[in-house]
């Protein structure tokens, strides 16, 4: 799912292709990678390490031969690095955390580089590491912005980097009931697609069934507790920071539960009684792609049994009738309010 054109990871490397820096001779950490000709223009195998929590993404950096770590083990290791590439995420709080862990990782005089897109938040980007630890230098192209530090010598604002680290840790939200963090889909609230589509659960569901892109397990959550009969239930999610949430939030269900790192577009193995989701319909970068959800729709209606379930929420405008109807045998739609629907579909002999 890598865009074809990613701006901001072609001017991430304009530092270096322009000679404003120099690629350095010791190991290199990459915060949030992504794959492409400019990583692979600059960068040694043997020399880069990988950081990247959606699996998508890291799964195309694995296939060109990346060095692949997620973020608990990343944590653990000590490694200074003399240089740290970040591609910041858009929410604040978690760019800034990313921030402060690549200046707690480069080595004494290395350098951090980071860039956004412009209206990804690079300007507050910039901003943000010229108050932690100063700027080196910046550099605009693509719609993008490119900005990096002074070569560190421990002069950079140590309090104001732990405070910063700490800002996208897990936290309780909704009076308790669950642990979210900034940057994962509708952190700190019930996204209202979910909660109609909750609303719509019938409360004999039974058997094993499967969420497609859990989140930080808000719907897994709901259909537990509001159907005792099921047994079962596999949790789908290409965001791993999302996954280790609902791994905590499910903790003490007496179904069986499996959590899967795993991008669904590429397909699920299984065959399940039911299926919930809300899918995606744009990337991290927000970039709109109907096709996504097109594509779990698909691979719902392969993965049920005979007359299993899809129970799908999604935006009213979303062109997902014709996909839904040539992939089950019944399709209905249940409710629709704020501009959501929410669809059943049941496979029959032609899914």
């Amino acid at each position: 799912m890598p865009a074809l054109q990613d701006a901001p990871l072609q001017t991430l490397f304009l530092p270096f292709s322009s000679a404003a820096l120099r690629w350095p001779q010791g190991p290199v950490l990459f915060l949030r990678a992504r794959d492409g000709w400019p990583l692979r223009e600059h960068a040694a195998s043997g020399q880069l390490v990988c950081a990247q929590s959606f699996r998508p993404f890291a799964s195309a950096l694995e296939r060109s031969g990346w060095q692949v770590q997620d973020e608990d083990t990343l944590e653990q290791d000590n490694t200074r690095y003399a240089l740290v590439l970040v591609l910041p995420p858009r929410q604040r709080d978690e760019a800034r955390a990313l921030l402060a862990r690549a200046l707690a990782r480069v080595a004494p005089g290395g350098i951090v580089v980071a860039c956004q897109s412009n209206n990804e938040g690079a300007r507050s980007g910039e901003s943000d590491l010229q108050q932690l630890a100063g700027l080196g230098g910046k550099l605009t192209k693509n719609h993008c912005r490119a900005y990096w530090t002074p070569p560190a010598d421990g002069s950079h604002d140590e309090a104001l980097r732990k405070r910063w680290a700490a800002l996208d840790a897990p936290r309780a939200i909704l009076d308790g009931r669950f642990q979210s963090r900034p940057g994962v889909f509708a952190w700190d609230r019930i996204d209202p697609a979910s909660a109609l589509l909750v609303e719509q659960l019938p409360a004999d569901l039974a058997g094993r069934g499967a969420d497609l892109g859990a989140g930080w397990g808000y719907l897994s959550a709901e259909v537990l507790a509001r159907c005792p009969k099921v047994t079962a239930l596999d949790l789908y999610e290409a965001e791993a920071r999302a996954l280790a949430l609902a791994r905590r939030n499910l903790a003490g269900s007496s179904a069986a539960l499996d959590f899967r790192w795993h991008d669904v577009t590429a397909g699920i193995d299984g065959r399940y009684d039911f299926i919930v989701s809300n899918p995606p319909f744009h990337t991290p970068a927000r970039e709109d792609r109907p096709d996504i959800g097109q594509r779990f729709i698909a691979v719902a209606a392969q993965a049920l049994r005979p007359g299993g379930q899809l129970f799908m929420v999604a935006n009213r405008h979303l062109p997902y009738e014709q996909i839904l109807n040539e992939s089950f045998g019944q399709v209905r739609v249940a409710a629709e309010r704020d501009g959501f629907k929410v669809i059943v579909g049941t496979r029959g002999g032609r899914a």
